[in-house]
């Protein structure tokens, strides 16, 4: 299922981009094996070369250390901007508003995640979990401009059950 209000997110996924949320879903993975909220995302470059990946690392308190984030500060210093709309932003959920606008600022290209901001907060309702402290909203309403593919059902329940993990409950 993807976002039907932007043409853009009608984009086939390819083997290739399953590949790449499969090593997003991998570093959420180790988010949570670190104590971390389970989140991971990775830039790919024009070529189709990883050039950064990350995990979230907000157990320290610095709830800005979500990886979509990391990815923007790190392509503003490391991507000339001409060639930051050719980069894709893979990642294991949907950005959160903080990191949808980061990376629109920093003029970043398409985003293919995993689960939406929605159905992580559904599924947080359902485990009986308070909100989070920030509206899920999705990218498009966050950032009009961005070309968004997701969420990826084939994929979903391996995020859905990192989150349960996470909160201690079942999946």
């Amino acid at each position: 299922m993807t976002q039907p209000s932007d043409p853009r997110s009608r984009v086939p996924l390819t083997p290739t981009d399953i590949a790449f949320l499969r090593r997003c879903i991998d570093l959420a993975r180790e988010s949570l094996d670190a104590g971390d909220e389970p989140f991971g995302s990775i830039l790919v470059d024009a070529d189709g070369s990883v050039v950064y990946a990350d995990r979230n690392r907000v157990s320290g308190g610095d709830h800005t250390r979500h990886p979509e984030f990391e990815i923007a500060r790190w392509a503003a210093g490391n991507i000339e901007p001409a060639r930051r709309g050719e980069a894709v932003v893979y990642t294991s959920g949907e950005h959160c508003p903080m990191c949808a606008a980061a990376h629109a600022w920093v003029g970043l290209g398409r985003i293919v995640y995993v689960a939406s901001g929605r159905q992580l907060a559904d599924w947080r309702a359902g485990w009986g979990l308070p909100d989070a402290p920030v509206a899920a909203l999705s990218i498009n309403e966050v950032a009009p401009g961005i070309g968004v593919t997701g969420p990826v059902p084939e994929l979903a329940d391996d995020v859905r059950a990192l989150h349960a993990a996470f909160a201690g409950v079942e999946s």
